[in-house]
């Protein structure tokens, strides 16, 4: 039966990194999530484990399109500084992600986000298969949940064979509950976050939840799909997987802090490139 100890295990730990940064030796990689709500920033060494990381609110992304070219990559370069600093030295190589099954554009956008904020790209990949490279998922579905977008990839013996994209995710929460609350949508961005406000807030954004579990059963109703995996900070909602669960009438869990999950699996995703060279953004479609 499959586990999450493993993952919960390499989260915890880049967790504690992200606190205190740990002394490594070797190459570094960085792994950038350029998130509808969060710029997450991870850091692993040659082996894998982490090293550091960062991340910061950030609205430079709609629906997985980056919408503020300047401001985003002004904020990546921030938080690169900031990490270099709390290790005392540079960070060169890196990997971006995109949303799956996005046209070149939005390849394009991301990777020039990287490339502008001084990372050397030596590799792009779409974001739930970058969170498999931490879940290690054998046959199941990763769902990734984030600001703008719903990202589905349905893995079979250890590969991907179908991924899916649709624009529902965080951000449609936050509106709900601006509405019900009459606050901003800021105001509601922070509202959802704290843990006193998680029951009045599932109960507020659970049509929300439905419609993207319809979208989950929707995109993988072509295959035998025994487990759901869910990750993106959206997930972060106590009790998001027990609807989704009801609704897909298929079991269905989360690593603990499901945001870090994919930016560290970019990060991951570097660890299999086996030229040391940057790439150009040609490269990747």
């Amino acid at each position: 039966m499959f586990s999450m100890n493993e993952a919960d295990d390499i989260i915890y730990r880049l967790e504690k990194s992200m606190i205190s940064p740990r002394n490594a030796v070797g190459e570094l990689y960085t792994g950038i999530d350029l998130g509808t709500a969060y710029m997450v920033l991870t850091i692993v060494d040659s082996m894998g484990n982490p090293v550091a990381g960062a991340y910061r609110f950030a609205q430079v992304v709609r629906d997985g399109v980056v919408v503020d070219f300047t401001g985003a990559t002004r904020i990546l370069r921030e938080l690169k500084t900031e990490i270099e600093q709390s290790l005392g030295r540079e960070l060169i190589k890196g990997a971006g992600a995109f949303p799956p099954n996005t046209g070149k554009s939005t390849v394009k956008s991301h990777f020039y986000v990287c490339e502008g904020a001084g990372f050397d790209v030596i590799n792009m990949v779409d974001e739930p298969t970058a969170a498999n490279n931490v879940l290690k998922i054998t046959n199941g579905a990763v769902v990734d949940i984030g600001g703008g977008t719903t990202g589905i990839a349905v893995i079979q013996d250890g590969e991907v064979v179908y991924t899916a994209d649709e624009p529902t995710g965080g951000t449609h929460f936050s509106l709900v509950i601006a509405g019900a609350k009459k606050i901003s949508f800021e105001e509601a961005e922070e509202y959802k976050k704290h843990r006193k406000n998680q029951s009045e807030v599932m109960l507020m954004v659970k049509p929300v939840i439905q419609k993207v579990a319809s979208i989950i059963k929707n995109q993988i109703k072509d295959f035998k799909i025994s487990s759901v995996y869910l990750v993106g900070g959206t997930c972060c909602l106590e009790g998001i997987e027990k609807v989704i669960e009801r609704e897909l009438e298929i079991p269905t869990f989360k690593p603990r802090d499901p945001l870090l999950v994919t930016p560290l699996g970019i990060a991951l995703s570097c660890l299999g490139v086996k030229s040391i060279e940057s790439r150009s953004v040609e490269a990747y479609y």
